[in-house]
């Protein structure tokens, strides 16, 4: 029993060592955030903040942390495809510098076709980029007890895009349970973690 939890634990570390260092390895990319920047997070219900008051989702966090505008325009239990017909009013809105782009949990729990979800982040990607706000990128972990990291199609979109990709924090907040709030979504913490790792990706300065 004990040489199988530790033979897992093992499985674990290196698993996170092989995403931490890919995830060093995609983010090449410089990005220009500043005092008067506007960040539009975009997604599903880990950018709203299930599990976590409203006050503790990762945009509410990394606002509270920067003082730089966030918008959370994350929806509950969306669809890739729904998003991306929400995405061009929210862009035309709120004009944003920077777009978290972190969307697809939904379209993977229910299993849906993987090259649809492609198709729809890609169109995603367009959108924000014609908008001329940079992308963000983040990896969505399969939500499987058998699997460990996110879905291939994310550093796939990452590289043909030529996008950020980070891709550790999710699957990081999975392997945790002491940060989550139930199966999938993270809690207070978890979303903290999120919002500490998109301010240093993006290379914002906190406030003192």
């Amino acid at each position: 029993m004990r040489k199988t939890t530790l033979i897992s634990m093992g499985i674990i570390v290196s698993v996170l060592v092989a995403i931490a260092f890919k995830n060093t390895e995609m983010s090449h990319k410089e990005f220009y955030v500043g005092k008067n920047s506007v960040i539009l997070a975009f997604g599903d219900s880990l950018t709203f903040g299930y599990g976590a008051q409203k006050t503790e989702s990762y945009p509410s966090y990394m606002e509270q942390k920067t003082g730089v505008r966030v918008i959370n325009a994350g929806i509950n239990g969306e669809l890739s495809a729904t998003g991306l017909k929400r995405l061009p009013r929210l862009l035309k809105e709120y004009d944003p510098n920077v777009v978290i782009l972190c969307h697809g949990g939904n379209d993977i729990l229910q299993k849906r076709s993987q090259d649809e979800l492609k198709k729809n982040l890609l169109e995603m990607v367009a959108l924000i980029k014609e908008s001329g706000a940079d992308v963000l990128l983040v990896g969505v972990p399969e939500f499987s007890s058998y699997s460990f990291g996110v879905l291939d199609i994310y550093e796939e979109i990452a590289r043909e895009s030529s996008l950020v990709l980070e891709d550790s924090v999710l699957t990081k907040i999975e392997l945790d349970r002491r940060l989550k709030s139930d199966y999938v979504h993270p809690n207070a913490k978890g979303y903290a973690l999120m919002a500490e790792t998109f301010i240093d990706t993006l290379g914002i300065k906190r406030l003192e």
